[in-house]
């Protein structure tokens, strides 16, 4: 029997606690406080390990337990097993994008370059992200782009309307595979909060989204937006990207065209 340890990870800290095999680690996410001893956490059989870590900018956890509400680290299995799913079900989206020579399903690349973009921009992001990042498009192709406007207002419209589609369904996901409400919570926060550069959550996922849009979507477009509207939209998208991003973004092998058009905007 071990005391839990208190550890830095991801950007946060926290306690590294040892679950047995017969008791659920949702449990001490639950109700941390009513195990608690004298300021720390009971000490359980170390068969099974689980991670529990708080970041500066969440709101406060019990007294006796000190820091910050804690965020869920112990599923690395989870984060497969959902990604795994995630991938399933954008692998049924029947748009095709080709990257390179290869056509795929549309939203399964792109969630995978919004992940490896995330992954660039923050390589210890946690996991809560992380989720979000590779779920935050799940079956936007079931809730197609003219059913609104076509103008700014609409896109808007479209744009809220799948956020809260993928929520949803990225919410069902996690809760099947075994993940604690407190992470699913987040998960849907994150990806309904998408464009609101004021949470670094939600900017980190704008940023990889854009790059990632850019990386492979943004030169389909090229061939039937005219130079004023192309114009139109990169400007509104670098006013939404981080420094960092911005300066990715200008190193990326981008259409001539593209270049310049950013290259004026930097």
């Amino acid at each position: 029997m071990t005391r839990p340890k208190r550890i830095s990870i991801l950007g946060g800290t926290g306690w590294l606690l040892e679950v047995p095999s017969n008791r659920d680690p949702r449990e001490m996410i639950a109700a941390p406080a009513e195990r608690s001893k004298g300021g720390q956490n009971p000490a359980y059989e170390p068969l099974q390990c689980a991670f529990l870590f708080s970041r500066p900018d969440r709101s406060a956890i019990p007294k006796n337990m000190g820091g910050h509400f804690p965020h869920a680290f112990f599923m690395n299995k989870l984060l497969e097993k959902a990604i795994k799913e995630f991938d399933r079900i954008n692998g049924e989206d029947p748009r095709r994008q080709t990257v390179g020579r290869k056509a795929y399903a549309r939203e399964l690349i792109f969630a995978q370059k919004v992940y490896a973009w995330m992954e660039r921009l923050n390589p210890s992001a946690p996991e809560d992200i992380r989720l979000a990042a590779r779920s935050h498009t799940l079956r936007r192709w079931e809730i197609p782009r003219n059913r609104y406007r076509m103008d700014i207002g609409g896109y808007h419209q479209w744009r809220g309307a799948t956020a809260a589609h993928a929520a949803d369904a990225a919410a069902e996901i996690l809760k099947r595979v075994g993940y604690p409400d407190v992470i699913v919570r987040e998960v849907k926060r994150i990806i309904a909060g998408h464009r609101h550069p004021s949470d670094p959550d939600t900017q980190l996922l704008e940023d990889a989204d854009v790059l990632a849009f850019l990386e492979i979507k943004l030169e389909d477009y090229l061939t039937r937006w005219d130079e004023a509207k192309v114009r139109r939209i990169l400007e509104g998208t670098w006013s939404k990207m981080s420094p960092t991003a911005q300066r990715m973004a200008l190193d990326m092998p981008l259409d001539s065209r593209v270049k310049k058009l950013l290259a004026g905007l930097a």
